[in-house]
């Protein structure tokens, strides 16, 4: 293959210019004329039968132009996979936060008013918060009704699980009685929430003739098109969702939130209608990490081998399932890691419970698996007097050696990750007293879906990209640009990105599942392939060049036996204006299926511990990883040091706690996240590889490099002072409480 040009170099950011000037517009940037502010009332209880809502007084506030209640709706139930979440809460109230009734005012003040003028008569059920409690045959049925849910393919017999999945290979009790000992640990993980700056957002307009406009912070737009109409009882062809910013997502913006009451709001005063929640709200009734409760058992030879591994994972769902894109959570196939484990076998439950309904943060049960079986992995080397790194190389799985969930993978190079990050972190060094390493092999999968791109160029020259997946801070335009750019051998500030809306780009799968370098990126791959064609055909007949005989290389079109060529940009615009203005192609992709590829990555965190406070001290942390070739080296280890920051909070500081059905958070400065201050050391690297599926072998960066944190720095204060913490997050004060009873 010829030396690439554009891809693997540091391409500065398409975005980065409006982002930092503040002229980036995002949804409640929106500004049409006569627009409205919408607002919900919330339960202030966590089970309860609603026995009456009376509206009067609100409807009488100066300035509300509407009110609704579950009795105004059309649709009954919305969700992404199974549909059990009620748009208005109808009978029963099954979370403190869940929307009971809804108002559109003239302005926020007026609409607040008449929130607190909605006299809702409960009467208050028996709630369950511990899925422990909620799987006991006599618990309180959350959802008496489950088995007629639409998306709905089974039902559990055990009470409040929306679902059961199982997967592995081999015969795990004959792995058992193989073995020569026997351990089992126990871990537990906290909800966790997405802290974007930008709060969920959306402006909808429903005009006269039924048309709406859509504009919201959500990271799929044809999928909130489809979803919505369908909540809203319309054709999806009379909705258009249109481009906004995005400011951040981390896996939380991706279904319906406040947009169904919004169209209803809009379409029953023929106006613009805004609602943007609060940090209260998103706090209290946002869609965080699952917190989980999984359970390792292994059986391993004396030497260290693992024999079999049976994980049972139990995933808090919260009041309902439907804000999950998928109705489980991928990486529960991680418990038993990246290990060779002939027999194994994972098992995961979805409990409903009173409590936030819980969907997709970043590493979607990849990060609970990880922590667990990380941590185990230690835990059993200490049991067996075996260095930790050692029972890693041990066990790790090789090219050729089928994983424990019983699918096939292909260039898996876990121990090379694993050997690259020893020698860069200088694990066998001596430390001081009271420090620790601690180490962590973890992987994702890479995602699949659909996607398309248009490209054209005018009679400037010019090249414009137009694409329908958001960037949600990842840098993905600047990517998608970079890529473009290579195969059209110009520089990447020769193509303007375009984000299209869901009438103008070419359907989408949505930014999300580390997927989009993969789908997005073979998309536009092969659009600017066509762009490349199609010009080198025009070219040959504007220049009278041989058919067929037309290259582009270094920016410039050339023929054989011809001395001299033609400038990309020249070329271009002789075409448009040859063409009627502009020359433009398309070209859509279908990628679904089950990839073989997995992204593996090792952590090595170094840590200092206060014996006499338990305060930890993350000084150091190394990363190494297989993303297959690198395509923006700057924005990969932004990626990297960006989700590794998100593992350093839900390792030791943040934890979405629940007091009675209520989130004990109400804003920022009560949930306890990184800042700048927390940041420790970083040093990262990738393995030269080109085996990826994406475009020049590419494969996904970012998610993965959260999974590997708090398992390392659990480790690592294990390694400093000799103390086991096994439920997140690990605070001074559980620290100091081990030292204490140690």
């Amino acid at each position: 293959m010829a030396a690439l040009q554009t891809v693997g170099t540091s391409v500065l950011r398409v975005d980065g210019y409006e982002k930092i000037t503040g002229s980036r517009r995002y949804s409640s940037d929106v500004l049409l004329a006569d627009t409205l502010v919408g607002k919900a009332l919330r339960s202030p209880h966590p089970h309860a039968r609603i026995v009456s809502i009376d509206t009067s007084g609100a409807r009488a506030v100066p300035g509300v132009h509407a009110v609704l209640t579950a009795a105004d709706l059309p649709s009954p139930f919305v969700g992404k996979r199974i549909y059990d979440v009620p748009i208005l809460a109808r009978d029963r109230v099954r979370y403190v936060g869940e929307r009971v009734a809804a108002v559109v005012a003239d302005d926020l003040e007026a609409a607040e008013e008449a929130l607190e003028r909605i006299v809702v008569e409960y009467e208050e059920l028996p709630a369950v918060f511990d899925p422990f409690e909620a799987m006991q045959d006599g618990a309180v049925i959350l959802h008496p009704d489950f088995a007629s849910y639409r998306g709905v393919t089974a039902v559990p017999s055990v009470p409040n699980v929306h679902l059961q999945t199982r997967m592995g290979r081999g015969d795990v009790e004959r792995g058992f009685g193989e073995a020569d000992v026997i351990y089992e640990d126990r871990f537990s993980m906290p909800m966790q929430h997405q802290c974007y700056l930008e709060p969920r957002a959306c402006v909808v307009h429903v005009d006269g003739t039924g048309r709406t406009r859509v504009w919201t912070a959500n990271k799929q737009p044809f999928g909130i098109k489809a979803a919505l109409a369908e909540a809203v009882g319309v054709d999806p062809e009379s909705i258009t969702v249109l481009p906004a910013s995005i400011g951040g997502d981390f896996g939380g913006k991706s279904g319906l939130i406040d947009e169904p009451l919004a169209h209803l709001l809009s379409r029953a005063t023929g106006r613009p209608v805004r609602m943007v929640m609060s940090y209260t709200e998103e706090l209290g009734a946002g869609n965080p990490r699952h917190a989980a409760v999984v359970m390792i058992r292994s059986g391993l030879k004396r030497d260290g081998w693992l024999v079999a591994q049976h994980a049972t994972l139990i995933f808090n769902s919260g009041a309902y399932a439907g804000y999950k894109p998928t109705v489980s959570l991928a990486g529960a196939e991680a418990a038993c890691g990246v290990y060779r484990t002939p027999h194994a076998l994972m098992e995961a439950s979805y409990v409903y419970t009173n409590q936030i309904p819980c969907a997709h943060f970043r590493g979607p049960g990849w990060v609970q698996a990880a922590f667990a079986i990380e941590c185990h992995i230690d835990m059993l080397a200490d049991r067996l007097g075996i260095d930790p790194l050692e029972m890693r190389r041990l066990n790790a799985l090789g090219p050729d050696d089928p994983p424990p969930t019983g699918d096939h993978w292909r260039d898996l190079r876990a121990r090379e990750v694993l050997d690259q990050c020893v020698t860069m972190a200088g694990w066998g060094e001596e430390r001081p007293a009271n420090v620790g390493r601690g180490l962590a092999l973890t992987y994702e999968h890479i995602g699949t879906g659909k996607s398309g791109a248009i490209m054209s160029v005018d009679e400037t020259g010019q090249v414009k990209l137009i694409t329908g997946v958001p960037d949600v801070g990842t840098g993905a335009h600047t990517m998608l640009c970079q890529l473009a750019a290579e195969v059209l051998t110009i520089p990447p500030e020769q193509i303007t990105v375009e984000i299209g809306g869901t009438s103008t780009a070419p359907f989408d799968s949505g930014s999300g599942a580390d997927r989009v370098t993969y789908v997005a990126g073979t998309a536009v791959h092969g659009t600017a392939g066509k762009l490349r064609d199609e010009l080198s055909s025009l070219a040959a007949e504007l220049m009278g060049w041989p058919e067929g005989k037309v290259r582009l290389e270094g920016g410039s079109f050339r023929a054989e036996g011809v001395k001299d060529g033609v400038v990309f940009q020249e070329l271009a615009s002789r075409a448009a204006k040859a063409s009627g203005g502009q020359v433009q192609v398309r070209h859509e992709v279908v990628l679904e299926g089950h990839l073989e590829e997995r992204n593996v990555t090792a952590h090595i965190v170094e840590v200092a511990v206060d014996p006499e406070t338990g305060q930890i001290d993350v000084r150091r942390v190394s990363s190494v990883q297989d993303i297959g070739r690198v395509l923006n080296p700057m924005l990969a280890e932004g990626q990297v040091q960006g989700a590794a920051i998100i593992g350093l909070g839900y390792a030791v500081m943040e934890n979405l706690t629940i007091e009675g059905g209520r989130s004990t958070s109400t804003h920022l400065g009560d949930y306890k996240m990184p800042s700048i201050a927390d940041v420790p050391d970083f040093q990262q690297a990738f393995l030269d590889s080109e085996e990826g599926p994406a475009p020049y072998g590419s494969k996904a960066v970012g998610e993965v490099n959260i999974c590997g944190m708090a398992p390392a720095i659990a480790n690592a204060v294990y390694d400093a002072v000799g103390v086991r913490i096994t439920d997140l997050p690990l605070t001074a004060e559980k620290v100091l409480d081990a030292l204490h009873e140690r």
